[in-house]
């Protein structure tokens, strides 16, 4: 099979890799110079091709190991009452041997790997006849994937190891950490190279753009915000007391730089329907920044790691989802289930509640009605988000390869973003600016406007907004960087793993008389993740008492005050 011939190489010399099954997207790319590392990189398009597997294969595991087990997951947007790779982290009960922590981190350093291949290849490989605007742009291409997997790296465990050249591990991989601090700055330098050398806009549809890089920096920004004291990051001004209040104002300021650049020169803009985000036929739609790209079709005929399976992780029935559903595994959790206030329009199409209708499941039985079409579960209200239907409603899903793409940057978060980095230090703001877009996130969930913005005010829109989407443990820990005991606090009073389950005679659900069993006491430990112990077997330096040891790195590349001229 083609697509598997063409796996097998893009892991063997890191040149990219091309699919046959998607006729009308960047993935169908066809190169005609043999397989070869050193002739490969001969034209503009070559570079294209180098950078298609960025946006899927390589983060395959981490979708379907981290995406939402962490995300939503461990911050208590999911109750998960028999899955091992979930269960283990919504308790704060995961150890070095927890199902998951490999697959994850193996997957995003998967994108590393891919990625320092095609920026050295591409440096190094690249014939005459390739543009310098190509190399460019394919380098920017690789440095945004790289900048995003490091981010989630050090915002999971923390110190992890940076490193340029993927051949130089493999034969070299017993190697130490970097500080927390370190590898945040490596992401934003990679970010803020992306930022400057890709294009106003994507070449192709579902690629990246500069604005989507500008969309990340937002994000990246806020985290580094907690993580320094003032000024531009030096090595020397790293945060030591979590507790103490404030974030860097430095980077707030960038961090609102960041989203106004977004906000005020691309093209992007909020869908007007929430739940029209999660249809097929929106995939890459205007509000998506960026995506990952999975491609259509049966396993049978695409293969393995180019699929979305998410939908097999939430679906509760062969009815809603083809073939493999372990939804009756994990569901919405009490405590977010009661968060939503009521006409929020983000409940329906997020959590699948009893009496809710979905005109676009069971099509040809006339929609569904969760609990009457099928008998209620025992578990909650189910997660409806990316529970797309069968191959029969939409003609795209197959067994564990639904044809959604995920959700990786939306418009709305850099809305939200401007308004946290607008906050800042401050208790409270009326800010025009913040309330504006502030409110345009809360209007299309036809909710009334905000006068004053706060931090509970902000936490509570982003957790509704991005609820299944894998973004709530992070604003948490982003949190945790200078409020920690409050972060911890909130933590423990979450009422983690409760199980509930509908009350006909008062057409309401109930709660169990007793909180969710097995839940250890968060602490500060909690706020990262262990290192895998087969990993730690393999390198002595991710043992716990090992020391990390600060990066070296050169000029900055770009300069943030010429970024945002």
């Amino acid at each position: 099979m083609k697509i598997n011939n063409i796996i097998f190489i893009a892991a063997l010399v890191g040149i990219g890799m091309t699919t046959t099954s998607c006729a009308d997207d960047f993935l169908d790319q066809k190169n005609t110079t043999s397989l070869n590392q050193n002739t490969f990189f001969d034209s503009d398009n070559a570079i294209k091709e180098a950078t298609s597997t960025l946006y899927n294969y390589v983060w395959n595991s981490f979708n379907g190991k981290l995406y939402y087990s962490m995300g939503d997951g461990r911050s208590n947007n999911i109750t998960a009452q028999w899955s091992n790779y979930i269960k283990v982290y919504t308790n704060f009960n995961e150890t070095s041997l927890s199902e998951g922590l490999q697959e994850g981190w193996g997957s995003l350093y998967s994108v590393v790997a891919q990625s320092n291949n095609v920026i050295n290849n591409i440096k190094m490989k690249s014939s005459s006849a390739v543009s310098e605007n190509a190399k460019n742009q394919g380098i920017a291409e690789a440095r945004f994937m790289r900048g995003l997997a490091y981010w989630y790296l050090t915002s999971l465990w923390g110190n992890v190891i940076l490193y340029e050249n993927t051949s130089d591990l493999v034969n070299h991989y017993v190697v130490p950490t970097n500080p927390r601090a370190d590898v945040m700055e490596f992401a934003i330098r990679d970010m803020e190279f992306a930022a400057k050398y890709l294009p106003t806009v994507a070449s192709e549809t579902g690629r990246v753009n500069k604005y989507a890089a500008f969309g990340m920096l937002s994000r990246f920004y806020l985290s580094m915000a907690g993580l320094t004291t003032e000024g531009q990051y030096n090595g020397t001004n790293v945060a030591t007391d979590f507790n103490r209040g404030i974030r860097n104002t430095y980077y707030l300021n960038l961090a609102r730089k960041a989203a106004e650049k977004v906000i005020k020169e691309s093209d992007f803009k909020l869908m007007s329907n929430y739940a029209s985000l999660f249809k097929i036929a929106n995939n890459n739609c205007a509000e998506d920044m960026f995506q990952l790209q999975w491609l259509t079709g049966s396993t049978d005929a695409i293969g393995w790691g180019c699929n979305q399976d998410i939908t097999s992780f939430f679906g509760w029935s062969t009815m809603v989802s083809d073939g493999t559903n372990w939804g009756g595994a994990t569901c919405c959790s009490w405590n977010l289930f009661n968060e939503y206030e009521s006409g929020d329009l983000r409940r329906h199409e997020s959590v699948a509640s009893y009496g809710d209708f979905y005109a676009d499941i069971n099509i040809k039985g006339g929609g569904y009605t969760y609990g009457v079409t099928e008998s209620a579960s025992t578990n909650g209200a189910n997660i409806k988000k990316y529970v797309v239907g069968t191959h029969d409603d939409n003609g795209v899903s197959y067994k564990q390869s639904s044809g959604i793409n995920t959700h990786m940057l939306r418009l709305a978060e850099v809305y939200l973003n401007l308004a946290e980095a607008i906050l800042g230090n401050n208790a409270s703001t009326t800010d025009a600016e913040a309330l504006q877009y502030f409110n345009a996130v809360r209007t299309r969930a036809g909710l009334e406007e905000k006068s004053v913005i706060d931090y509970e005010t902000l936490r509570h829109e982003r957790r509704m907004e991005f609820a299944f989407e894998g973004l709530y443990w992070y604003d948490l820990v982003n949190r945790a960087y200078y409020k920690q005991q409050e972060v911890v606090n909130y933590l423990n009073n979450q009422d983690r793993n409760r199980t509930y389950k509908y009350d006909s005679g008062s057409a309401s659900y109930k709660p169990s008389e007793k909180p969710g069993t097995g839940v250890a006491t968060a602490t500060a430990a909690s706020m990262l993740l262990p290192y895998s112990d087969a990993d730690q077997n393999k390198n002595h330096y991710l043992k716990s008492n090992a020391t990390p040891m600060a990066y070296t790195f050169g000029s900055r590349e770009v300069d943030e005050a010429s970024l945002f001229e």
